[in-house]
Protein backbone atom coordinates (compact mmCIF):
# COMPACT_ATOMS: atom_id res chain seq x y z
CA UNK A 1 0.00 0.00 0.00
CA UNK A 2 1.35 3.61 -0.83
CA UNK A 3 0.00 6.54 0.41
CA UNK A 4 0.57 9.67 -1.86
CA UNK A 5 0.70 12.75 0.60
CA UNK A 6 1.27 16.39 0.03
CA UNK A 7 0.41 19.73 0.28
CA UNK A 8 -2.39 21.92 -1.29
CA UNK A 9 -1.09 22.04 -5.18
CA UNK A 10 1.80 19.93 -4.55
CA UNK A 11 -0.26 17.57 -7.51
CA UNK A 12 -1.98 14.68 -6.06
CA UNK A 13 -4.78 14.90 -7.72
CA UNK A 14 -3.18 15.67 -11.37
CA UNK A 15 -0.94 11.93 -10.41
CA UNK A 16 -4.20 10.82 -9.92
CA UNK A 17 -5.85 11.51 -13.47
CA UNK A 18 -2.45 10.61 -15.19
CA UNK A 19 -2.85 7.18 -13.31
CA UNK A 20 -6.77 6.86 -14.03
CA UNK A 21 -6.15 8.23 -17.83
CA UNK A 22 -7.81 11.29 -17.60
CA UNK A 23 -4.50 13.36 -18.35
CA UNK A 24 -1.16 12.78 -20.56
CA UNK A 25 1.63 13.47 -18.58
CA UNK A 26 4.31 15.79 -20.26
CA UNK A 27 7.37 13.50 -19.53
CA UNK A 28 8.20 10.23 -18.00
CA UNK A 29 6.20 6.38 -18.21
CA UNK A 30 4.92 3.80 -16.65
CA UNK A 31 5.74 0.56 -16.09
CA UNK A 32 3.51 -2.79 -15.79
CA UNK A 33 5.21 -6.21 -14.34
CA UNK A 34 8.61 -4.82 -14.98
CA UNK A 35 7.47 -3.75 -18.71
CA UNK A 36 6.67 -0.02 -19.90
CA UNK A 37 3.41 0.37 -20.97
CA UNK A 38 1.49 3.54 -21.97
CA UNK A 39 -2.47 4.59 -20.21
CA UNK A 40 -3.97 6.72 -23.02
CA UNK A 41 -7.30 7.38 -21.57
CA UNK A 42 -9.29 5.73 -18.92
CA UNK A 43 -10.55 2.62 -21.09
CA UNK A 44 -6.31 1.79 -20.83
CA UNK A 45 -6.82 2.18 -17.01
CA UNK A 46 -9.23 0.04 -16.54
CA UNK A 47 -7.89 -2.66 -18.84
CA UNK A 48 -4.20 -2.12 -17.22
CA UNK A 49 -6.47 -3.25 -13.96
CA UNK A 50 -6.48 0.15 -12.27
CA UNK A 51 -9.54 1.44 -10.63
CA UNK A 52 -10.12 4.95 -8.91
CA UNK A 53 -12.25 6.13 -6.57
CA UNK A 54 -13.06 9.78 -6.48
CA UNK A 55 -14.02 12.15 -3.44
CA UNK A 56 -17.24 12.54 -5.07
CA UNK A 57 -17.31 8.50 -5.08
CA UNK A 58 -19.97 9.21 -8.17
CA UNK A 59 -22.74 7.19 -6.55
CA UNK A 60 -26.80 7.49 -7.43
CA UNK A 61 -28.30 8.48 -4.23
CA UNK A 62 -31.50 7.14 -5.77
CA UNK A 63 -30.35 3.66 -6.39
CA UNK A 64 -29.53 0.73 -4.19
CA UNK A 65 -26.19 -1.00 -3.63
CA UNK A 66 -26.49 -3.65 -6.31
CA UNK A 67 -27.61 -1.02 -8.64
CA UNK A 68 -24.92 1.40 -8.01
CA UNK A 69 -22.13 -1.98 -8.35
CA UNK A 70 -23.35 -2.85 -11.46
CA UNK A 71 -24.20 0.41 -12.99
CA UNK A 72 -23.03 0.70 -16.43
CA UNK A 73 -22.36 -2.92 -16.40
CA UNK A 74 -25.47 -4.27 -15.72
CA UNK A 75 -25.81 -8.02 -16.02
CA UNK A 76 -28.54 -9.07 -18.82
CA UNK A 77 -30.10 -12.41 -19.93
CA UNK A 78 -31.55 -12.10 -23.15
CA UNK A 79 -33.23 -8.21 -23.02
CA UNK A 80 -33.66 -8.60 -18.89
CA UNK A 81 -31.85 -7.79 -16.19
CA UNK A 82 -30.24 -10.69 -13.85
CA UNK A 83 -31.25 -8.69 -10.89
CA UNK A 84 -30.99 -12.18 -8.75
CA UNK A 85 -27.52 -13.00 -9.68
CA UNK A 86 -26.56 -9.47 -9.62
CA UNK A 87 -27.69 -9.42 -6.32
CA UNK A 88 -26.25 -12.68 -5.00
CA UNK A 89 -22.62 -11.10 -6.55
CA UNK A 90 -23.10 -8.01 -4.96
CA UNK A 91 -23.59 -9.94 -1.24
CA UNK A 92 -20.73 -11.80 -2.02
CA UNK A 93 -18.61 -9.37 -3.07
CA UNK A 94 -19.62 -7.09 0.06
CA UNK A 95 -19.31 -9.58 2.53
CA UNK A 96 -15.39 -11.02 1.31
CA UNK A 97 -14.81 -7.07 1.73
CA UNK A 98 -16.56 -7.41 5.25
CA UNK A 99 -18.81 -4.40 4.51
CA UNK A 100 -21.94 -4.28 6.50
CA UNK A 101 -25.10 -2.54 5.07
CA UNK A 102 -28.61 -2.54 6.55
CA UNK A 103 -29.60 -3.97 3.25
CA UNK A 104 -28.16 -4.00 -0.14
CA UNK A 105 -31.87 -2.50 -1.23
CA UNK A 106 -31.66 0.33 0.91
CA UNK A 107 -31.20 3.33 -1.25
CA UNK A 108 -27.33 4.39 -0.87
CA UNK A 109 -28.76 8.31 0.18
CA UNK A 110 -30.26 6.39 3.36
CA UNK A 111 -26.44 5.02 3.93
CA UNK A 112 -23.99 6.66 6.25
CA UNK A 113 -20.57 8.42 4.98
CA UNK A 114 -18.43 5.50 5.36
CA UNK A 115 -20.75 2.95 4.34
CA UNK A 116 -21.15 5.25 0.92
CA UNK A 117 -17.70 5.21 0.58
CA UNK A 118 -17.11 1.30 1.11
CA UNK A 119 -19.73 0.93 -1.95
CA UNK A 120 -17.89 3.08 -4.10
CA UNK A 121 -14.65 0.29 -3.14
CA UNK A 122 -16.65 -2.10 -3.85
CA UNK A 123 -17.79 -0.95 -7.12
CA UNK A 124 -14.00 -0.65 -8.09
CA UNK A 125 -12.94 -4.35 -7.06
CA UNK A 126 -16.03 -5.63 -9.14
CA UNK A 127 -14.43 -6.45 -11.86
CA UNK A 128 -11.74 -9.91 -11.52
CA UNK A 129 -9.51 -7.88 -13.37
CA UNK A 130 -8.78 -5.04 -10.86
CA UNK A 131 -5.63 -5.27 -9.54
CA UNK A 132 -4.66 -1.18 -7.84
CA UNK A 133 -7.43 0.84 -6.20
CA UNK A 134 -6.41 4.61 -6.15
CA UNK A 135 -8.58 6.22 -3.56
CA UNK A 136 -8.38 10.00 -3.36
CA UNK A 137 -9.04 11.54 0.43
CA UNK A 138 -12.03 8.22 1.40
CA UNK A 139 -11.94 9.42 4.52
CA UNK A 140 -12.50 13.09 3.81
CA UNK A 141 -15.15 14.70 5.91
CA UNK A 142 -16.30 11.63 7.51
CA UNK A 143 -16.36 10.54 11.29
CA UNK A 144 -14.26 8.57 13.73
CA UNK A 145 -16.28 5.46 13.85
CA UNK A 146 -16.65 5.65 9.94
CA UNK A 147 -13.17 6.69 9.38
CA UNK A 148 -12.23 3.23 11.05
CA UNK A 149 -14.49 1.13 8.38
CA UNK A 150 -12.99 2.63 5.23
CA UNK A 151 -9.40 2.18 6.86
CA UNK A 152 -10.11 -1.50 7.99
CA UNK A 153 -11.62 -1.73 4.50
CA UNK A 154 -8.38 -0.68 2.77
CA UNK A 155 -6.03 -3.14 5.19
CA UNK A 156 -8.75 -5.78 3.69
CA UNK A 157 -7.89 -4.59 0.15
CA UNK A 158 -4.46 -4.84 0.57
CA UNK A 159 -4.54 -8.20 2.34
CA UNK A 160 -6.77 -9.81 -0.62
CA UNK A 161 -3.57 -8.39 -3.25
CA UNK A 162 -4.90 -5.38 -4.23
CA UNK A 163 -2.67 -2.70 -4.97
CA UNK A 164 -3.55 0.10 -2.99
CA UNK A 165 -2.44 3.96 -3.64
CA UNK A 166 -4.14 6.33 -0.98
CA UNK A 167 -4.30 9.93 -0.85
CA UNK A 168 -4.56 11.90 2.34
CA UNK A 169 -4.05 14.47 4.15
CA UNK A 170 -4.40 13.08 7.27
CA UNK A 171 -0.73 12.00 8.46
CA UNK A 172 -2.12 9.61 11.58
CA UNK A 173 -4.10 7.65 9.41
CA UNK A 174 -1.06 7.56 6.99
CA UNK A 175 1.01 6.22 8.69
CA UNK A 176 -0.69 3.48 10.56
CA UNK A 177 -1.84 1.85 6.87
CA UNK A 178 0.67 2.50 4.66
CA UNK A 179 3.67 0.76 3.83
CA UNK A 180 5.52 3.14 1.81
CA UNK A 181 4.63 7.25 1.94
CA UNK A 182 5.37 9.31 -1.07
CA UNK A 183 5.48 12.61 -0.69
CA UNK A 184 4.75 15.56 -3.56
CA UNK A 185 6.26 19.10 -3.43
CA UNK A 186 5.72 21.66 -5.92
CA UNK A 187 4.62 18.60 -8.43
CA UNK A 188 8.13 16.56 -7.91
CA UNK A 189 8.64 13.14 -5.84
CA UNK A 190 10.02 14.98 -2.48
CA UNK A 191 11.16 12.12 -0.56
CA UNK A 192 9.83 8.45 -0.07
CA UNK A 193 9.59 6.53 3.50
CA UNK A 194 8.94 3.24 4.80
CA UNK A 195 6.72 2.23 7.16
CA UNK A 196 7.58 3.59 10.69
CA UNK A 197 8.50 6.73 9.62
CA UNK A 198 7.59 9.61 12.31
CA UNK A 199 5.28 11.99 11.52
CA UNK A 200 7.95 14.88 11.81
CA UNK A 201 10.07 13.83 9.00
CA UNK A 202 7.10 13.72 6.88
CA UNK A 203 5.79 16.96 7.62
CA UNK A 204 9.39 17.92 7.40
CA UNK A 205 9.35 16.41 3.45
CA UNK A 206 5.96 17.95 2.80
CA UNK A 207 6.84 21.43 3.96
CA UNK A 208 10.34 21.22 2.16
CA UNK A 209 12.68 21.05 4.88
CA UNK A 210 16.45 20.75 3.89
CA UNK A 211 17.49 17.38 2.34
CA UNK A 212 20.27 17.22 4.56
CA UNK A 213 18.56 17.26 8.00
CA UNK A 214 15.83 14.51 6.50
CA UNK A 215 18.27 12.30 5.80
CA UNK A 216 18.96 12.30 9.29
CA UNK A 217 15.67 9.49 9.38
CA UNK A 218 16.67 6.26 8.41
CA UNK A 219 13.19 5.38 6.70
CA UNK A 220 13.47 8.27 4.52
CA UNK A 221 14.66 8.20 1.03
CA UNK A 222 15.26 12.07 0.23
CA UNK A 223 14.63 12.88 -3.68
CA UNK A 224 16.25 16.69 -4.18
CA UNK A 225 13.58 18.44 -6.14
CA UNK A 226 16.07 20.06 -8.68
CA UNK A 227 16.92 16.58 -9.80
CA UNK A 228 15.78 15.25 -12.97
CA UNK A 229 14.37 11.92 -14.18
CA UNK A 230 11.46 10.34 -11.74
CA UNK A 231 10.97 14.33 -10.38
CA UNK A 232 9.28 15.20 -13.45
CA UNK A 233 6.82 18.17 -13.29
CA UNK A 234 3.21 16.68 -12.49
CA UNK A 235 0.91 20.46 -12.90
Amino acid sequence: MVALVGDNGAGKSTLVKIISGIYQPDSGGFSFDGQPGTIRNPHDAVARGISTVYQDLALCDNLDAVANLFLGREWTRGVRLSKSQMEKRAVELLDSLQIRLPSVHSPVASLSGGQRQSVAVARAVLSETARVVVLDEPTAALGVSQTKMVLDLVRTLREKGHGVVLISHNLAEVVGVADRIVVLRLGRNAAEFRRGASSSAIVAAITGADVAILAEEPELSPQPLNQGGSGGSLD
